[in-house]
């Protein structure tokens, strides 16, 4: 089972880009390192409040791949650094 997840996240601590990308950059390396996903920003690169993170994971059962993703977002949201404005999952 393959479980596609994009999240939006609004940073109001960032003023820069380079603030941005510190953020990001920390909690997409901990995401891989922690959980078994793939992760990427793919939109919103050169808007420094806000920005759309893709992850995917690949697992033996649709519970499975559930499970995983929802420990990931648990992750992401417990971030004091930024808000969640959507969340989108698709089975592929």
């Amino acid at each position: 089972m393959i479980l596609y997840m994009e999240c939006e996240f609004f940073i109001p601590v960032a003023h820069s880009l380079k603030e941005k990308r510190a953020v990001l950059k920390s909690m997409l390396t901990r995401s891989k390192q922690k959980f078994n996903v793939s992760a990427a920003e793919i939109d919103h690169q050169n808007v420094w409040q806000r920005t759309r993170l893709a992850f995917v994971t690949v697992a033996s059962s649709k519970e499975v791949a559930d499970k995983e993703m929802a420990q990931v977002l648990y992750y992401l949201e417990s971030n004091p650094a930024w808000e969640c404005l959507e969340v989108h999952q698709e089975y592929l």
